[in-house]
């Protein structure tokens, strides 16, 4: 028998491997920051680069979206099956060569091929926090490590993204506005945080059961997102009103049908819809989807707020300096959130953090409606959001990880990437449609009207309302730290 001695050492070993392991990720993240926040400022610049319009810079990101969407579930899979170290590092080859290329790309389509390809970074995190929870079952701590060491990522991610803000303006200014040179710098960065997982990450553990590639359920679901994600795209830029958009999405909803009745029959599915239908499983993954609509959706909507002209009544009026001062307190606030979250979360419950910040989403947007008129007012409602975004961010993947089966983690965790993304590209679209719809009512011929604004804040804030609604039906202990043992009882449990 292990005495309570050794037992502890062994503890404090695993929780030191892990923090060592948190420190190499914390540059991946910071890194994976830089490439969400160093090309927004310098938009404008690159518009002018490859001579197109603005609204082209929309395929941008929609493809992006549209295959980290697609790609998430399958790497991280893949993760599981063969190491998340092994799929980290062949993703990071990936990034850092889209990344590359995107410097020297001089025309709209090479350019539209790099940015997609650059997206394989959004599987980084659901990667990490499986490499993480893998480590920390060992000790019988694994969640609350993961929640921990989660808020950490996110607040890499978040001060990534200032970095990279701040810089990007900077470094394009120092190098005589070349672009080439000044898209140098995050190909640089992805580069080298290659060499920091390679040298500074162990691999996860792998599992001792036999694994294989459900390569027809990766293919349905595939379909399925692509229809889906597809037609809310050509939505926003074709507009409600064309009848084939939706019948792309009615498609891609309809063949989760075949997916869900080919998944039951697998004994490896690509995703394990028994372990999906858990009480702790299926209220994280729609709330992620739920959190995403004002995660990935609402950003631009609010900075085109804060700049429209106060002679429409409404709005800031906002230079280009203040709506970055804007966008930065958000960003700070998630910060805290995603610090504040494990502490709420050990003296209470992983569950009523969980339920609290996604109540804190729902005021900061549901705020916008009765108080939009003043700095202040927006100010303090991006903070309220963004304590409870941050918050998410990394405590949504970790408590999908929590609540898989050993062996599965990298796959629920990637599937709140997925859910979110889903949720993302279903409010740009609606976004986009209600706020074109009332510009003609606006006084200056570029702003959008007021009430399409209260419908974004309105669909954010129910939302997020929905999100903590269902996440009362989690059960009271879930997400709770558990022993190996415990975890093969669970899996022993799970009906066939």
């Amino acid at each position: 028998m292990t005495s309570a001695p050794t037992a502890q050492r062994g503890a404090r070993n695993v929780a030191g491997v892990t923090a060592a392991i948190v420190g190499w990720l914390f540059l991946v993240e910071i890194t994976s920051g830089i490439l969400q926040g160093y090309y927004v400022p310098l938009i404008p610049d690159l518009v002018d680069h490859l001579g197109i319009h603005d609204a082209d810079f929309n395929w941008f990101e929609a493809s992006q979206l549209l295959l980290s969407a697609l790609v998430v579930p399958f790497l991280a899979k893949l993760g599981d099956m063969f190491g998340h170290k092994r799929i980290l590092l062949a993703t990071t080859v990936l990034t850092a060569g889209a990344s590359w290329w995107l410097a020297f790309a001089g025309d709209f389509w090479s350019f539209l091929a790099a940015w997609a390809l650059q997206g394989f970074y959004v599987v980084w995190l659901p990667l990490e926090v499986a490499l993480i929870f893998d480590r920390g079952r060992r000790s019988g701590h694994g969640p609350s490590q993961t929640r921990r060491a989660a808020g950490l990522l996110v607040v890499a991610l978040e001060a990534g993204a200032i970095i990279g803000a701040l810089s990007a303006g900077r470094v394009f200014a120092a190098l005589g506005e070349n672009v080439t040179l000044t898209l140098f710098v995050p190909a640089i960065a992805v580069t080298l945080v290659f060499f920091a997982i390679l040298f500074g990450v162990p691999e996860s553990e792998p599992g001792t059961e036999k694994r294989s590639l459900d390569v027809v359920g990766f293919s349905l679901l595939t379909i399925g997102l692509l229809l889906i994600t597809s037609g809310l795209t050509f939505m926003r830029i074709n507009g409600p009103e064309t009848w084939w958009v939706w019948a792309l999405i009615a498609i891609g909803l309809l063949s989760f049908w075949p997916f869900g009745k080919w998944e039951l029959r697998q004994a490896d599915p690509a995703i394990d819809l028994r372990v999906l239908r858990q009480p702790n499983m299926w209220p994280v993954q729609l709330t992620a989807g739920l959190i995403g609509i004002s995660l990935l959706g609402a950003q631009a909507p609010l900075a085109t707020y804060a700049g429209t002209d106060t002679a429409n009544g409404y709005g800031l009026g906002l230079d280009a300096s203040d709506i970055s001062t804007l966008i930065g307190t958000y960003l700070i606030s998630m910060i805290v959130g995603a610090l504040l979250f494990p502490i709420v979360s050990k003296r209470l419950s992983p569950r009523v953090a969980l339920i609290a910040a996604a109540f804190l989403v729902s005021i900061g947007y549901l705020l916008f409606i009765p108080f939009h008129l003043e700095a202040w007012q927006v100010f303090m409602n991006m903070f309220i959001a963004g304590l409870g975004s941050g918050a998410l961010v990394g405590a949504l993947p970790a408590a999908a990880a929590a609540a898989a089966p050993r062996g599965q983690t990298g796959v629920a965790s990637g599937l709140t990437n997925t859910t979110k993304t889903i949720g993302g590209s279903f409010a740009s679209a609606l976004f986009g449609v209600v706020l074109l719809a009332g510009a003609a009512s606006a006084v200056t011929s570029t702003a959008a009207s007021l009430a399409g604004y209260m419908v974004v804040w309105a669909v954010c804030g129910l939302g997020a309302l929905a999100a903590a609604v269902l996440l009362f039906f989690v059960p009271k202990l879930a997400f709770a730290d558990t022993t190996v043992a415990d975890e093969l009882a669970a899996v022993a449990a799970v009906p066939e």
